[in-house]
């Protein structure tokens, strides 16, 4: 009990975890509500911003909540309202700076909803990663600097459910809280490493990025994991069943995966390409006993999967024409510009992958003189002077 009178720094000292007091919030869910916030947007030039969405509960991805720290104020819009009209709020937001964390699915989530693209962001995952930190979780970060220890429960919530609970509403408020001061932090400790440059490009990047939204669905999104190595039977009951699952998931306004999980699908797949007869693959998946409502569907699939030549299936699409295979000498710069990117991260204390993925080293290694094309100017100017590209 005595812990909790103690300075923060003395209690992060000790390793005592606290849970920050709720900051006072103003609910915004009836129509004609957001005046308050759009007259705060109009005053500011920063706006910390977060969302929730309902990803984990429907069919159909929704913004369900977007919070709000505008000044000293914070601001809960309920996006589910019904009556509440967001244009001038998402026209005022547009123009300002944001504050985020994890700002990619946010993007993506808001373009989505109706082309929502900001004018610039401060992220602070980003700038957490660029710092070399191995949590960069918001909740993460929050306990290290602040003694913060945040409730979890949130991240898993259904935030399509109402009216939400004090207990949520007060989860989503600490989001916005505390990025003002952790943005202040970070961008001290990003200016002694002189890398504030490459936040602004990193977070230029997502925002260009976040601009196209979620991949559209395509004709070959059936074809998951381990699908690559089935060749007869087995694919056509893949492709039978991944739609048969789409299709209940829709009609059951749920993810898919809490209709089935890809393992289940790939297992079915798999025993098929075998050899192995309908009733054994029916009787070891064991799904009739689990969910019997929806059993007979997936057993005609199953069945109708069996029926089709696969030869009928759609294809994958073709090689691109232009698209050439690496030769010896590329594969073994590539392996020479990776050994660089390694040494050059391992020296700064970041994640490899931040100056270049697996897919940018081979793109390099095919062509070397647009690497300023390839990459971020920040990455780019690690890897030029590097032995393997130094003499190219």
């Amino acid at each position: 009990m005595i812990s909790r009178f103690l300075p923060l720094r003395l209690r992060r000292l000790l390793g005592v975890k606290v849970t920050s007091r709720p900051p006072a919030f103003q609910l915004l869910d009836q129509p004609g509500s957001l005046t308050p916030l759009l007259a705060a947007l109009d005053h500011a030039d920063e706006v910390s911003l977060d969302t929730e969405a309902d990803n984990m509960y429907h069919y159909k991805t929704r913004v369900c909540l977007m919070q709000f720290l505008v000044g000293s104020k914070v601001f809960l819009v309920d996006v589910l309202a019904p009556g509440l009209k967001l244009e001038p709020l998402l026209t005022r937001l547009a123009k300002k700076h944001l504050l985020m964390h994890g700002s990619d699915f946010d993007l993506r989530l808001l373009h989505d909803l109706c082309g929502f693209k900001p004018r610039s962001i401060f992220d602070t995952m980003l700038a957490a990663q660029l710092l070399g930190r191995q949590r960069i979780g918001l909740g993460s970060l929050l306990e290290d600097h602040f003694g913060v220890a945040v409730d979890k429960s949130g991240q898993k919530a259904n935030w399509s459910a109402r009216p939400i609970t004090p207990k949520l509403l007060n989860y989503a408020a600490l989001d916005v809280w505390h990025l003002p001061a952790l943005r202040d932090i970070l961008t001290k400790e990003l200016a002694k490493l002189h890398r504030l440059d490459w936040l602004d490009q990193q977070c230029r990047a997502q925002i260009a990025s976040g601009s196209t939204g979620f991949a559209p669905a395509t004709d070959i999104d059936w074809r998951i994991g381990r699908s690559e190595r089935l060749r007869g039977a087995g694919l056509s009951v893949l492709h039978a069943i991944w739609h048969w699952r789409e299709q209940q998931a829709q009609r059951l306004d749920t993810p898919p995966f809490k209709v089935c999980g890809n393992a289940l699908l790939l297992h079915v797949a798999e025993a098929a390409e075998a050899g192995d007869s309908e009733e054994s693959i029916l009787n070891r998946v064991n799904l009739g006993k689990r969910h019997p409502r929806i059993f007979p569907s997936f057993a005609a699939a199953m069945h109708a999967g069996l029926e089709r030549d696969p030869k009928t299936l759609p294809r994958r699409p073709g090689r691109d024409p232009n698209h050439v295979s690496l030769t010896q000498a590329e594969i073994e710069l590539q392996e020479r510009i990776k050994t660089d990117r390694d040494h050059i991260a391992k020296k700064l204390g970041i994640e490899a992958t931040l100056i270049a993925n697996r897919s940018l080293l081979a793109q390099i290694a095919r062509a070397p003189r647009q690497l300023d094309e390839l990459l971020l100017p920040w990455q780019a100017g690690l890897l030029r002077d590097a032995p393997s590209l130094k003499h190219l």
